[in-house]
């Protein structure tokens, strides 16, 4: 499966910047500093031997652009991700224990490769077992904080960029400072109690040490073992080749498909119990009206819940579509409410998750109005994709009103599949290259839209912000290089101009392999004009603020980035890449009605800028939010009420209408010539 999506964390820790912004824009700014600092659950670990590790590892490396064996490089990089992996926040180890693996000798960077050879990696079973007395070691320094007053005003910038501390005092006191910035954090959640909620991150901690260690069995500890360093190797490889345990793929092609198998239910760990907070539309529990918002499921299947992580007890609910599922819950009933205890079997079917997928507003702008179309990923499964409900939803507006112009709203978007970023483009433009791959042997082939029959092809404003990244990249900049859009928003998005492929297939979901899957690093991509957003991403023709616009979000703050080049344009398409045997055949169907490029917006851009910018300045509430997002440490309420009044939004649709306008009179003006 070719994927754009950039790397996904599936542990309620955001390993990158693209989720740091999928989690802001769901929960504000505040939710970040809450997940950094819990502890996130351990997947439990594939079913690995060391044969096996070695075999997944070799066709990891065979597949990937740059890196085809296993170098000192890598097995460098490979040690700093294990122990960043045992120890996220660095507040286990400390310097002196973990300085040899830091800083390895070549010695020891020839043994590695040569046991990798033989299928031996007992030096990372070495390197874990640092973590039991370490873990011995956290348990006392939690009870000497306890009899302490916490630190006061820390603030969230002291813990960018973690260096290991030198001494269990340096350990105390970020441990400390961590839980008053928590204890911060926990005090300004209204639904639930301070204490409830830092018992929570307790067990999330707890929970992952016990899993981690797995002394009690050899074989377990080696499972965590070997699939730690098939993390640690893959994210060394680049910033977005990761490997993923069978739990971590389901979810991974959840994200990418936007539907799942399961109840249909979002919960809330409640230490005894998860609460339904909500029932999804569409879904089991809905249709089949036994559960109810505020059940509290205790048991899935006869096995009990109480004190799991949240995410088992997710992957005990869910399962293939058309199998039941026994639930035991909790419900209050009556005035007196009286704890009721219920049994109820409910089977499992597939939920698609249309709210991520595709949001539909419009704005009434003159006789007409302006469509704003929020498409939050690229996705496809047998019944529907992003191009075809955003065709749909263009051809409804177009039935309904009278449609002056759309702002495609790409905001937040990580990415999903390579094809649908083709044929959404295609929406907006006729026949050509939309994006062009170059391969891990470099070769170049091409992606075209061949179709050529246009959704719409009015004033178009592509929304961006520093989240927007991959396939979302690919269509603002391949609109803009043809002339097609006017891209608004943040100076710049991600900068993920890589591709992957995905070794589960999408039609296989639910068949994953018990030694995992992963996803590789094949190639970079480029737009018609041969740029590529790798580590630069794509620049807005109209720079307006949102909320990341002052955060270090980006390909180019991640660890192990593919490095920035070009291709030459590739406007005009004479098919090299098609076998000459083709070649006359698809050339005859596919010359005519191709993309030229359209210079009808490059008179208006200077106008359309000034304008937005003496809005901005004029604009109160948006001179607030600008004060307020300089000040990177402020963990407050404004953040996220700004949000909600989505200023950026605001704006991208005034510069619509300013468009609009400047195009009519240009019109005008023609006609009154001729």
């Amino acid at each position: 499966m070719f994927l754009l999506a950039g790397s996904l964390g599936f542990c309620m820790l955001p390993n990158n910047e693209a989720n740091w912004g999928m989690m802001m824009r769901k929960g504000c700014f505040l939710g970040f500093f809450i997940l950094l600092f819990s502890v996130c659950g351990f997947a439990k670990p594939s079913e690995l031997t060391p044969k096996e590790a070695k075999s997944r590892i070799e066709e990891i490396l065979k597949a990937h652009v740059s890196y085809h064996e296993l170098n000192f490089e890598l097995v460098k990089r490979t040690f700093h991700n294990y122990l960043d992996q045992l120890d996220p926040t660095k507040t286990y180890l400390l310097h002196s224990e973990v300085v040899k693996w830091l800083e390895p000798s070549e010695e020891i960077l020839q043994g590695v490769v040569e046991d990798y050879k033989k299928a031996d990696f007992t030096i990372f079973e070495t390197i874990h077992k640092l973590m039991i007395p370490a873990i011995k070691r956290r348990a006392q320094l939690e009870g000497e904080i306890e009899k302490k007053p916490l630190p006061k005003n820390v603030q969230p910038s002291e813990f960018k960029d973690l260096t290991w501390s030198t001494s269990e005092d340096g350990l105390r006191e970020r441990i400390a400072r961590i839980k008053a910035l928590q204890m911060d954090a926990a005090e300004k959640i209204n639904e639930e109690t301070k204490i409830q909620f830092l018992k929570r991150l307790e067990k999330r901690r707890l929970n992952r040490e016990e899993e981690l260690l797995s002394d009690s069995d050899p074989k377990s500890l080696q499972k965590v073992v070997l699939t730690l360093v098939l993390k640690a190797l893959s994210s060394g490889l680049d910033s977005q080749t990761a490997y993923f345990t069978p739990a971590e793929a389901n979810q991974f092609m959840i994200q990418v498909q936007q539907k799942l198998s399961g109840v249909g239910a979002q919960l809330k760990d409640d230490l005894n119990g998860f609460t339904i907070m909500r029932l999804l539309d569409g879904g089991p529990a809905i249709a089949a009206g036994k559960l109810k918002q505020g059940d509290k499921i205790i048991a899935v299947n006869h096995q009990p819940v109480v004190g799991m992580d949240l995410n088992e007890a997710v992957e005990l609910i869910r399962g293939p579509q058309g199998t039941p599922v026994l639930l035991t819950i909790l419900r209050e009933t009556g005035e007196e409410k009286k704890i009721e205890k219920l049994d109820l079997e409910l089977i499992r079917g597939e939920i698609v998750l249309k709210e991520t997928r595709l949001e539909t507003q419009t704005e009434p702008f003159g006789d007409g109005v302006i469509g704003v179309l929020h498409l939050f990923s690229f996705y496809q499964d047998i019944n529907s994709s992003s191009a075809t409900d955003l065709y749909q939803a263009i051809q409804g507006l177009k039935k309904e009103k009278k449609l002056k112009g759309i702002v495609l709203d790409l905001r937040d978007n990580a990415g999903g599949l390579l094809p649908q970023a083709v044929l959404v483009s295609g929406l907006f433009i006729k026949r050509g290259i939309v994006v062009s791959v170059k391969d891990n042997t470099g070769q170049i082939h091409h992606l075209r839209n061949i179709d050529g029959k246009l959704a719409w092809d009015g004033p178009l404003v592509v929304l961006t912000n520093r989240a927007s990244a991959s396939a979302a990249e690919i269509v603002a900049q391949t609109l803009q290089d043809y002339g097609r859009a006017i891209v608004v928003g943040d100076d710049v998005t991600y900068g993920k101009g890589t591709f992957q492929t995905f070794t589960l297939e999408a039609s296989n979901y639910g068949k994953v392999n018990p030694r995992g899957e992963f996803k590789v690093t094949r190639g970079k991509y480029y737009t018609v004009s041969g740029k590529s957003p790798q580590l630069v991403g794509v620049k807005s023709d109209i720079v307006t603020p949102g909320i990341y616009s002052e955060i270090e979000i980006g390909e180019k703050f991640s660890k192990y980035p593919l490095e920035n080049d070009r291709i030459p344009p590739n406007f005009e398409d004479n098919l090299a890449d098609i076998p000459a045997i083709h070649r006359d055949q698809i050339l005859r169907l596919y010359k005519f009605n191709l993309q030229p490029i359209l210079k009808k917006y490059n008179s208006h851009i200077s106008t359309l800028r000034q304008n937005s910018e003496n809005r901005v300045k004029g604009n109160k509430n948006y001179q607030n939010f600008l004060k307020e997002l300089s000040n990177k440490d402020l963990l407050s309420d404004s953040k996220e009420n700004f949000g909600q009044n989505d200023l950026q939004h605001i704006e991208a649709i005034n510069v619509m209408k300013d468009l609009i306008f400047l195009i009519t009179e240009a019109e005008k003006s023609e006609k009154e010539a001729a």
